[in-house]
């Protein structure tokens, strides 16, 4: 199912681990499973395939992941090491980046700056985040012939060690898509234009016409919250505009009094 090179050819492993690989394997094929049937054919987002295997990460996830990856190839690392590193991130936030969880935890990694991985802004930087945990990944001796759980594992120290097993299929493959190993394997789908989502999400949205406060307010809200999505530089109702660099709503004379207006 997945194409095995350099590092991952050699490494060795534990007594007994042959076995919770396979069973790491088989949930691992469930998950991939899973998230392709979810998507469906007409689902927006990226898709990382290689062969007959393939499964889509949203934009969030994917821009997360070839981040990761890039950190890691600038540092001259193998593939391996990214391997390892998706797979960390995909058990710690699902490629998210979270500002929250246990205790201080925070970021894509889940790292704790009160056990010096760096302040809370810090760590909640992607780049640096990557960055940080294949610094303490290099420090582990003989991390290069580790199976990928161990590995993260060795740098994580998680209460459940056994947890990043189950996404190693996942993070090989989606490896092998963003450092090239697989030619053309991330691929992306564009989300639906601005006026088909809103017809989707909003039913009947007209912009520049009159329409009631509370609804006129619903589109507004809607479009601010789709800003970056859409790349909306303001908009404007009941003589009021929002921009991206203002942050709120301020009085403007040429805003229409009952009309949303969108640029």
């Amino acid at each position: 199912m997945f194409v095995l090179q350099g590092p991952a050819l050699t490494r060795r492993r534990k007594p007994g681990a042959a076995l919770a690989l396979l069973v790491a394997v088989a949930i691992g094929a469930t998950v991939l499973v899973k998230l392709v049937t979810q998507g469906g054919p007409a689902a927006t987002g990226c898709r990382v395939s290689a062969g007959s295997t393939s499964y889509r990460l949203d934009p969030e996830q994917a821009a997360n992941a070839t981040t990761v990856a890039a950190v890691g190839k600038r540092l001259g690392l193998p593939d391996h090491a990214v391997t390892i590193a998706l797979a960390a991130a995909l058990q710690e936030s699902k490629l998210r980046n979270l500002d929250h969880g246990d205790l201080d935890s925070l970021g894509i990694f889940q790292q704790r700056p009160s056990q010096g991985w760096g302040t809370a802004s810090q760590v909640m930087v992607p780049r640096y985040a990557a960055a940080a945990f294949y610094g303490r990944l290099a420090i582990v001796a003989g991390w290069q012939d580790m199976a990928v759980t161990d590995a993260a594992q060795a740098v994580q120290r998680s209460a459940g060690p056994d947890a990043y097993a189950r996404w190693e299929p996942e993070a090989r493959l989606l490896a092998q898509a963003v450092t090239g190993e697989v030619a053309a394997g991330l691929s992306n789908r564009p989300a639906a234009s601005l006026p088909a989502a809103m017809d989707q999400e909003l039913g009947s949205a007209p912009l520049g016409v009159n329409v009631a406060p509370a609804r006129g307010w619903t589109v507004a809200s809607w479009l601010v919250g789709h800003a970056r999505q859409y790349g909306i530089a303001s908009v404007a109702f009941a003589g009021r505009r929002w921009t991206p660099g203002g942050g709120t709503w301020k009085a403007d004379p040429r805003a229409a009094p009952s009309a949303v207006q969108v640029t």
